[in-house]
C-alpha cells in the first residue's frame, strides 16, 4: 500500500515534472489539420496484473504497432508487434503473459443488396506476438446475413479473472448462441460453456471470484418494458430476481460488484430521487444496507475495489467510490492509503482545483466546490500492492499523457500529441444557462486563448452531442472537433440539453417526445446566453452536430427566425419515424424509447430551411444510413439556400479509417467555417 515515505517522494518528483511541462513563452501555435488528424503518438496503455510489463499503441503516418516494455527497464527499445491484413485499434492485458487485441477492416457484403462496414475481430496473443488466436471461433457461416452478423459483431471479455492465471470469461455475442459466457483457456484456447443465456438477457456481473452472480433482464410485463435485476441462489443455483426498474419511469438499479462476503453486493439505484445513489445489499436478505455513497449533483455509479488475491488484507478492499462528474469519470477516494497517494500525485502531477459552481436542474440547488477543472488524472491500471500504478492525464486542452508510478517514483512515459500545443486550445468550464422555460441546462463552455484570438468576443458554435441519451464530458476530445474550433478562435458551446442521460432523471425525462420543439429551444437558447454574457458575436453563430447532433443542425435550419448563420450536419437524422422503424424491431425498446422519440421529423421542413448549411456523411455509416442525409439533401436544395454535400468513402459512424479520410473530415468544417457559411465564413 501507498505510504507517507512514498507521498514525500512524489513531492520531491513535482518540480522536476512541472518544469519540464512548462509552456514555452513564445505565443500559442494553432494546430494544423494534419496534427489533429494524426494517430496518438502513444494510446491504449495497459499494465500487466503483476506490474513488470507495459503495452501501449504507437502510431506513426497510418500505422499502429503494440509496444511492450518491462516496467523495469524503460529505458530500453519495446518490442513492436505489427499487422499486416488489419488495422490494431486496442491493446490490454488479461494476463501478465497475454494481450488482448482488437483488430478492424473495412468490409463489403453483397446480399439484398451491398452493405458497405468494417469487418472486427477479438484475438489473443503473447508478449511478442508470435502466436494469434481468437478467444472463440464462429461456426461456419450459412447465409449472407449470418456474414453480417459475424463480420460486425465480436465475442466481449466479461472478466479478466485476475487470480485465475489461466482462465478468462467472454461472453458470445452474436448466432444462436448469443449472450452465453464461455471459461476461455488461454494456453489451449478450448471453451467450456458456463452459463446458457436467454433472449431477454442484458448482462451479468461476476463477484471477486469469478463467479457469475448477478444478471440484468429486459422485458415487457402488463405495466410495460422493465430491467430486472437477479441474483443467483448460491445454495440453488437457479437465478432469482430481486428487483424491477420500469423504463418509462426511467428508474434504474443496477449491480455494479460485489465486496468480500458474497452474499454482499453493491447496487446503483435512483429509484424514488432524482439521481443514483451506491448501498450495499445483503443477497440472502434481501435487505438494503446503509447507502455508501451518495452525490447531490451527480449519478453515482462505480465501487472501485482491489481485485487480486494477492493483495492479502487488501483483497476486496474499496480503494474509492465513483461518480458522473464534469468529468464523467470522477473518483472519490474512500481509502486514506489512496488518498494520501492521490494528494502526493496530484502535487507532482501539478494539478490544482479551482471554484466551480453547480446547479442542480432537478431541483434548482446550487452549490461552490473546489474541482480540478482544467486537467485531473485517472488511474488505468495498478498491480496488487499498488506499488506499480499507470496514469492518463487529461484535460480539455491537455491530450493525454501516460505515466508510470513505480515504487516511490513518478516517470513520465509519453505525450499522445506532443505536437500540439495545448495552450491553443482554449480554456472549458462546466456552466449553466436558462431555458426559457426556466429549466437549468448544464452546458461545457470553451474559450478560445485570448493571447491567439483576442478578449472576446468571438465567432462561436453550438456544438450538441449525439445520442441523444448521452452526455459530454471536461474530457479531451477525441474527435478533434472542439479542439479545432477552439484553436480557429471560435467560442464552442456543448449543451446539455434535455434528453441528455448522466444529469440526473428529471433533465433526461424532459426531453420526451420534444425531437426538434423544447430540445431544439435549449440549443436556441444556448446561443442567446452566449450573446448575453458577451461571449459570442451576434450574428456569428453556427451549429454542428453529429449524429443526434447531426439532427439537431438540420433542425435548426428549418426554424425561422433563428440565431444561427448556418448549421452544419454530420450523419445527422432528419426522418425521425423511418429510422426508429428500423432501430425498434425489438419489442423491449419498443416500448421503452420509442415513444420518447416524437416531434419534429426535419426532412419534412426540408425545403423551407432559412440558412446556408453544409452535410457530410459516411458511406459505410450502418447505424445512421446515409439515405437520411441524401433525402434532406435533396429537398433543402429546391429552399434556394445554399446546400453544401459530401460523401465519406470508407467512414462509418466513426472513427475514421484513415488519417486522410480523418483530416478530409476536418478540413470540410475548417474550410465551412472560415470560407462557406454562406459566403465569408462564420
Amino acid at each position: 500500500m501507498p505510504t507517507m515515505k512514498t507521498v514525500r517522494t512524489l513531492l520531491l518528483a513535482a518540480s522536476a515534472l512541472l518544469a519540464a511541462g512548462m509552456a514555452s513563452a513564445a505565443a500559442p501555435e494553432r494546430p494544423t489539420i494534419e496534427q489533429l488528424a494524426a494517430y496518438p503518438q502513444y494510446s491504449s496503455f495497459s499494465l500487466s496484473p503483476d506490474g513488470k510489463h507495459l503495452a501501449a499503441l504507437r502510431g506513426t503516418g497510418e500505422e499502429r504497432v503494440i509496444a511492450v516494455w518491462e516496467t523495469d527497464a524503460l529505458d530500453k527499445a519495446p518490442t513492436l508487434i505489427g499487422s499486416n491484413r488489419m488495422k490494431i485499434a486496442s491493446v490490454s492485458f488479461v494476463k501478465n503473459d497475454r494481450l488482448a487485441v482488437s483488430f478492424w477492416q473495412t468490409y463489403d457484403l453483397r446480399a439484398d443488396r451491398l452493405y458497405k462496414t468494417f469487418l472486427n475481430k477479438l484475438m489473443i496473443t503473447d508478449l511478442q506476438g508470435k502466436t494469434w488466436k481468437e478467444p472463440l471461433t464462429h461456426p461456419r457461416a450459412t447465409s449472407r446475413a449470418q456474414q453480417l452478423a459475424q463480420a460486425r459483431s465480436n465475442p466481449t471479455v466479461l472478466d479478466p479473472l485476475p487470480n485465475d492465471p489461466d482462465h478468462i470469461l467472454v461472453i458470445n455475442n452474436v448466432g444462436n448462441d448469443a449472450g452465453d459466457v464461455y471459461r476461455v483457456d488461454l494456453r489451449n484456447f478450448s471453451a467450456e460453456r458456463i452459463q446458457m443465456s436467454e433472449n431477454s438477457v442484458a448482462g451479468y456481473v461476476t463477484d471477486l471470484e469469478g463467479n457469475l452472480r448477478a444478471r440484468l433482464k429486459q422485458d415487457l410485463d402488463g405495466k410495460g418494458a422493465y430491467v430486472s435485476a437477479d441474483f443467483r441462489n448460491l445454495e440453488t443455483g437457479k437465478w432469482e430476481e430481486h428487483f424491477r426498474s420500469y423504463v418509462k419511469d426511467r428508474d434504474q438499479t443496477s449491480i455494479i460488484g460485489f465486496g468480500r462476503d458474497p452474499n454482499i453486493a453493491f447496487v446503483a439505484s435512483n429509484v424514488g430521487q432524482d439521481k443514483s445513489a451506491i448501498y450495499e445489499y445483503d443477497i440472502t436478505k434481501r435487505e438494503r444496507k446503509e447507502i455508501l455513497f451518495q452525490h447531490k449533483f451527480f449519478n453515482a455509479n462505480r465501487v472501485l475495489i482491489n481485485p487480486y488475491r494477492s493483495a492479502g488484507d487488501g483483497f476486496g478492499e474499496i480503494l474509492g467510490v465513483g461518480y458522473q462528474g464534469p468529468r464523467g469519470n470522477d473518483v472519490d477516494w474512500t481509502l486514506p492509503a489512496m488518498r494520501a497517494l492521490d494528494a502526493g500525485l496530484s502535487k507532482a502531477l501539478g494539478i490544482t482545483s479551482e471554484n466551480l459552481s453547480l446547479t442542480d436542474p432537478a431541483s434548482g440547488q446550487t452549490a461552490t466546490i473546489e474541482y480540478p477543472s482544467r486537467k485531473n488524472y485517472s488511474i488505468i491500471d495498478y498491480s496488487p500492492d499498488l506499488s506499480t500504478v499507470l496514469l492518463e492525464v487529461e484535460g480539455s486542452a491537455t491530450p493525454p499523457e501516460y505515466y508510470l508510478f513505480r515504487n516511490g517514483e513518478l516517470t513520465l512515459l509519453a505525450k499522445s500529441y506532443p505536437d500540439i500545443d495545448p495552450r491553443a486550445l482554449g480554456d472549458t468550464q462546466l456552466v449553466y444557462y436558462k431555458a426559457r422555460d426556466g429549466l437549468d441546462i448544464p452546458a461545457f463552455l470553451t474559450r478560445p486563448n485570448a493571447e491567439l484570438c483576442g478578449p472576446g468576443p468571438w465567432k462561436a458554435v453550438v456544438h450538441p452531442h449525439g445520442g441523444p441519451w448521452s452526455r459530454d464530458t471536461m474530457e479531451f476530445d477525441w474527435s478533434m472537433w472542439v479542439p479545432m474550433m477552439a484553436s480557429r478562435c471560435m467560442a464552442v458551446l456543448r449543451p446539455q440539453f434535455r434528453g441528455s442521460e448522466g444529469w440526473g432523471r428529471k433533465l433526461w425525462m424532459a426531453g420526451d417526445a420534444e425531437w426538434g420543439q423544447k430540445m431544439q429551444d435549449d440549443k436556441d437558447d444556448g446561443a442567446k446566453w452566449m450573446i448575453d454574457q458577451g461571449i459570442a458575436q451576434p450574428g456569428h453563430i453556427a451549429i454542428f452536430g453529429f449524429s443526434y447532433g447531426g439532427y439537431a443542425a438540420f433542425a435548426a435550419a428549418t426554424r425561422p427566425n433563428g440565431p444561427f448563420k448556418c448549421a452544419i450536419a454530420g450523419a445527422g437524422v432528419s426522418d425521425i419515424k423511418r429510422i426508429w422503424a428500423r432501430f425498434y424491431t425489438n419489442p423491449f425498446f419498443r416500448q421503452a424509447q420509442a415513444p420518447t422519440v416524437k416531434g419534429l421529423s426535419p426532412l419534412d421542413k426540408a425545403g423551407e430551411i432559412t440558412i446556408p448549411m453544409m452535410v457530410y456523411h459516411g458511406e459505410r455509416d450502418q447505424t445512421v444510413p446515409i439515405e437520411q442525409s441524401q433525402w434532406f439533401v435533396s429537398a433543402a436544395k429546391k429552399s434556394g439556400q445554399e446546400v453544401v454535400y459530401h460523401e465519406l468513402a470508407d467512414y462509418a459512424h466513426g472513427p475514421a479509417w484513415t488519417r486522410k479520410i480523418m483530416a478530409e473530415q476536418l478540413g470540410y468544417i475548417d474550410d465551412y467555417l472560415a470560407d462557406g457559411c454562406g459566403g465569408g465564413g462564420l
